[in-house]
């Protein structure tokens, strides 16, 4: 390290920002993170209910890229630098062990956040990493091509290089208001506007209230408009208060968004995706043998969870106290289409402040994937949920502030 090291200024607490900052002084620079909340990191701390799904163990990158959509493909040489197997061993080598569980969903093995966020302080504090807390930046200034200082309340700060790591829009409560998206339109940066892109969706049906806390796998969601199929996938749903959420819901929540700004959006719902109507039919048939001289509501709990079911049955029109033996076959197959088909219609999505990640942000076609530096300024460089990426729920999100995060704070050493 020479007498006089890079002075590296990293905007933002979070992911991204920590990784950043602690690859950068680990590369011998002297750097300087501000951060406007009182500590680190505060979404970090909240990811996956407070286990934080810390990334997703694809290992194949052209799997892994594919995963991000069209965009995706920006991502090639920034995970040539640092890629998933590169994350696992980041953290392992740091005394976090991680397991992986349904979905290649990576955990670490305490299933705390906060054993992610100590890992990624000492990593900045083995760098002697500046934190600035309670620092909010409130503007970059520029000249000719390159970023000339932050603005901060009362003074300013200035830095040979800066790494812009302020997020999106999602839970404001944790900071991320969208700080970035205004100083990067000012400095001439294309900004799509961000909207909730991972967020549970609301529903209408007066009886999905009473649903609240049942989880449902491996069920299949249509997306329906003016009564065309236009998206469906396969996972796990929960049903909440207002509607529904998990994994299956959240990563199917932006098209839905999109379709309700032209018109009224109907789900349907699966309960048994591997089975046709036959075959179901044939299940509830033998199911319902076996138990003939029971009433249906004291059978149902063996089709579907029974809160579910009762509620099924009342859509179907089937009173509860039916015997069995005295279920008719149009009845049986009524029951086995709502099985197939259950009927929900959207109110809404719920705002940013339940969102897991916003779309938007900076073009990528505006930065240098090899470097993450910006095209505009020479010593600008940007990571994380700033960045204009389609992430789907299961640690894409924090797999993408890790790598660009890394690639950052090399790129602007190097």
């Amino acid at each position: 390290m020479n007498s006089h090291p890079l002075h590296i200024a990293v905007i933002g607490g979070g992911p991204a920002g920590m990784m950043a900052a602690g690859r950068a002084a680990e590369l011998g620079a002297r750097v300087t993170l501000y951060e406007k909340n009182p500590k680190l990191g505060e979404k970090l701390l909240i990811t996956g209910g407070g286990r934080c799904n810390i990334f997703n163990a694809e290992f194949n990158t052209h799997t892994l890229i594919g995963k991000y959509g069209k965009k995706g493909k920006s991502l090639f040489s920034t995970f040539s630098q640092f890629d998933v197997q590169a994350t696992l061993d980041f953290f392992e080598s740091r005394g976090l062990p991680i397991k992986v569980e349904a979905e290649q969903r990576a955990f670490p093995q305490s299933e705390r956040a906060a054993d992610v966020h100590r890992t990624m302080v000492q990593y900045m504090k083995a760098g002697n990493v500046d934190v600035q807390t309670y620092e909010p930046v409130l503007g970059l200034e520029e000249a000719d091509g390159m970023i000339t200082k932050i603005l901060l309340d009362g003074h300013e700060a200035v830095a040979d290089r800066y790494i812009l790591t302020t997020g999106g829009k999602a839970r404001p409560e944790t900071g991320s208001t969208g700080d970035g998206f205004v100083w990067m339109r000012e400095l001439g940066h294309t900004v799509t506007e961000p909207d909730p892109s991972l967020v549970p969706v609301t529903l209408s049906d007066a009886w999905t209230k009473d649903m609240s806390g049942i989880s449902l796998k491996d069920v299949r969601l249509s997306v329906l408009q003016k009564g065309e199929k236009l998206d469906m996938n396969v996972g796990k749903m929960l049903f909440t208060h207002v509607g529904i959420s998990g994994p299956l819901v959240l990563n199917m929540s932006k098209k839905i968004g999109e379709l309700l700004k032209t018109g009224p959006v109907k789900l349907s719902l699966d309960l048994f995706p591997s089975m046709d109507i036959g075959a179901l039919d044939q299940l509830l048939l033998d199911t319902f043998e076996r138990g003939k001289n029971k009433i249906i509501k004291n059978n149902i709990g063996d089709i579907v969870q029974p809160r579910l079911g009762h509620t099924l049955l009342a859509l179907a029109k089937i009173p509860e106290d039916t015997h069995l033996y005295r279920l008719t076959r149009e009845d049986r197959l009524t029951f086995a289409r709502l099985l197939k088909d259950i009927p929900m219609h959207v109110a809404g999505l719920l705002g940013a402040d339940k969102a897991i990640v916003t779309g938007g942000g900076v073009s990528l076609k505006e930065v240098e994937f090899k470097t993450m530096q910006s095209k505009l300024y020479k010593n600008l460089y940007l990571a994380g949920d700033i960045l204009d990426f389609d992430r789907p729920s299961g640690g894409f999100s924090l797999q993408i502030c890790w790598t660009t995060g890394f690639v950052a704070g090399t790129s602007a050493v190097v």
